[in-house]
């Protein structure tokens, strides 16, 4: 793989750096002031906090568990954790020390939802610069070097879950875990959305007698590349050629009618795409 020239990793550490000043405002001024956790290092530092009286602050506990959670991986699991995840450790913990705690809203639900959306937003960025803000990341990443068949996913989920539930002891408030839950959904539904990407866009398959007429009007009607794969009816046995075609929004009604206006009787599947590289939609780019 070939080195990354010096100014894309100088992009990459501000990306990092604007990334995590974001996931601190969020935890600052909407998801630590009303006492949401959702789930992870932060959640764990939210709840320190409030035990303790404002004792041990968050940027702390961050410190105390991800540093040597970091120690710990870059002996079991090697350079994987590189500069930009320490980095990435240092500069969350850092701009939570130095954001005050305010509440931007008192309304939990206007807080969740845009509290997650901020935390899903900063980290988005962080992981597309090549980066992670440590936390249960790190434990996950190291059980499944030393236990290959450990799912990462579930140790996660379980990690969450369990600060979530605790959230609504240390609170003694039930409104609080469930707040938490939307904060946290909305975090990861934004992150899969900054690393995927939002579209629109619609694959098509459509089974048809008619497959070249078909495949022709589309190319010339709606300049879309089609595909045909080949399959075969299971119950009749006969070879049958399956259209596969990926058209935006706007373009979906029309591709219907086409299909209609050719064969009334094609079998057509209708499915969403997260994201669609290559020509005629966004160009295929690795930054």
């Amino acid at each position: 793989m070939k080195n990354i020239p010096w100014y894309k990793n100088i992009l990459n550490y501000i990306g990092i750096t604007i990334g995590t000043f974001i996931m601190a405002f969020a935890i600052k001024g909407f998801i630590e002031p009303n006492g949401f956790a959702p789930g992870g290092v932060t959640g764990i530092g939210i709840m320190t906090t409030k035990v303790t009286n404002g004792l041990i602050q968050i940027w702390l506990t961050n410190l105390l568990i991800d540093i040597p959670l970091f120690i710990a991986g870059v002996f079991i699991v090697g350079k994987a954790f590189g500069v930009k995840t320490f980095y990435g450790i240092i500069m969350l913990s850092f701009f939570m020390w130095i954001i005050p705690t305010t509440h931007a809203t008192n309304d939990f639900l206007l807080a969740s939802i845009f509290g997650g959306a901020l935390m899903g937003l900063g980290s988005g960025i962080v992981f597309r610069s090549g980066g992670t803000t440590g936390g249960t990341d790190l434990a996950g990443v190291m059980l499944n070097k030393k236990f290959p068949h450990f799912n990462i996913s579930t140790f996660m989920m379980m990690i969450d879950f369990t600060v979530i539930v605790m959230s609504g002891f240390v609170s003694m408030n039930l409104e609080i875990p469930l707040y938490s839950i939307i904060t946290l959904y909305v975090t990861i539904k934004v992150i899969d959305i900054m690393l995927a990407g939002l579209s629109y866009s619609k694959a098509f398959f459509i089974i048809s007698e008619n497959s070249d007429k078909m495949g022709s009007m589309i190319l010339n009607e709606l300049e879309r590349g089609v595909t045909v794969l080949k399959g075969r009816g299971f119950y009749s046995g006969n070879d049958k050629d399956i259209i596969l075609c990926a058209v935006t929004r706007s373009q979906i009604y029309k591709l219907k009618k086409i299909v209609h206006s050719i064969d009334s009787n094609a079998f057509i599947i209708v499915t969403d795409i997260n994201e669609v590289l290559g020509e005629g939609f966004k160009d295929f780019k690795i930054e």
